[in-house]
């Protein structure tokens, strides 16, 4: 009896706590509902503020976790790092110019102010990591070198950058961020694998969002890739097209065993449930 009376009680806090999970994703759901149909009027374009919006669910599901802990283990601070450089390489091109706007009236204000939000997260959370709760950071388990994966990323963005921006710079900057934003999710996945004991769902979660949100601009970029103008190296080659779906392709195929497995835990015991992402992958 007083072992079911335990049981009870740590159903409840489990409970409560899988009921917030999902208000967050209801709020940001009916943001992007609200957004599409209000604001974007159904244009297809819209895709791409709607990738924006699940990406600040995503890094807003970290905050709740260091939050909510008082912890942040089991969060990459490499992959905050690489994240917060893709943003900002973005931003540079889309604060001030047009070239890789969606073309309704959510590319007039919307799409940047969720960009900004996200950068403004994921500086809070580097802050969370690397100093307020830097005690229970998993330094060691957070290893992978970005340094080679960054350099390669530049260089990728600066050999195949489109000129929608018609400014060489710029152009290059959102490349750049782009190619970031695809091997941000390396060190995130590296830490999963190489830590003891599971990660926090919450975690599993953001990982999975961020897929989301990339699968959403992939579908846009599928269709509008031709668009995407370029000074070919080779003929009338489209490079800067065929690059931006390859490093949404990337992406993607980085997150194919972490899909499998988050979908699987999540069906079998719930939103509030860990992944062992380790012991998965060894099975």
């Amino acid at each position: 009896m007083i072992g079911g009376m335990i049981d009870t009680c740590d159903a409840k806090p489990a409970s409560k706590h899988q009921t917030g999970i999902i208000a967050v994703y209801v709020v940001f759901v009916t943001i992007a509902v609200l957004v599409y149909n209000l604001i974007a009027e159904s244009e297809f374009s819209s895709i791409l503020t709607l990738s924006a919006i699940f990406q600040c669910l995503a890094f807003s599901l970290l905050g709740i976790q260091a939050l909510s802990s008082n912890n942040v283990s089991g969060i990459s601070a490499k992959s905050l790092q690489l994240d917060a450089i893709a943003l900002a390489c973005r931003l540079s091109s889309t604060i001030w110019l047009e070239g890789y706007l969606p073309n309704d009236q959510s590319g007039d204000f919307l799409y940047q102010v969720f960009d900004v939000l996200s950068l403004s997260m994921v500086l809070w959370l580097l802050h969370r990591v690397l100093i307020v709760q830097r005690q229970t950071y998993e330094v060691d388990e957070d290893a992978l070198q970005v340094g080679p994966l960054l350099i390669g990323a530049v260089v990728f963005a600066t050999l195949l950058h489109g000129d929608l921006n018609d400014r060489p710079l710029f152009d290059a900057l959102w490349s750049c961020g782009l190619n970031v934003s695809a091997i941000s999710v390396l060190p995130q996945l590296w830490m999963m694998t190489h830590r003891r004991g599971s990660t926090p769902a919450l975690t599993s979660h953001f990982v999975a969002v961020m897929a989301f949100s990339r699968a959403l601009s992939g579908t846009y970029m599928w269709h509008a890739y031709p668009e995407i103008t370029c000074e070919p190296w080779f003929g009338d080659f489209n490079h800067a097209g065929y690059a931006i779906l390859a490093a949404h392709v990337l992406h993607l195929v980085l997150l194919g065993d972490f899909g499998y497995y988050y979908a699987k835990n999540v069906a079998t015991s719930g939103l509030q449930a860990p992944l062992d992402l380790a012991v998965a992958w060894e099975v």
